[in-house]
């Protein structure tokens, strides 16, 4: 895993904003799927902010255990 600056490709990614993410503003995470990882930014940065690209696999792992 690993936390990065996307910048060549973020605006090209589909983002999805995460449903748990309250109407508020407050806390929004959004997630995009790229051809080999998934993507995670806040909503409140997008432009500027981190993305964190995590593997497809751990992707998978993660969303199994919060699925439960």
């Amino acid at each position: 895993m690993s936390v990065e600056q996307v910048t060549q490709n973020a605006d090209e990614l589909h983002w999805f904003k995460s449903s748990y993410s309250g109407s508020g503003g407050g806390d929004c995470v959004e997630v995009a799927a790229g051809p080999g990882a998934v993507y995670v930014r806040d909503s409140k940065a997008t432009s500027n902010g981190p993305v964190l690209q995590v593997g497809r696999r751990e992707w998978a792992a993660f969303v199994a255990l919060t699925a439960g």
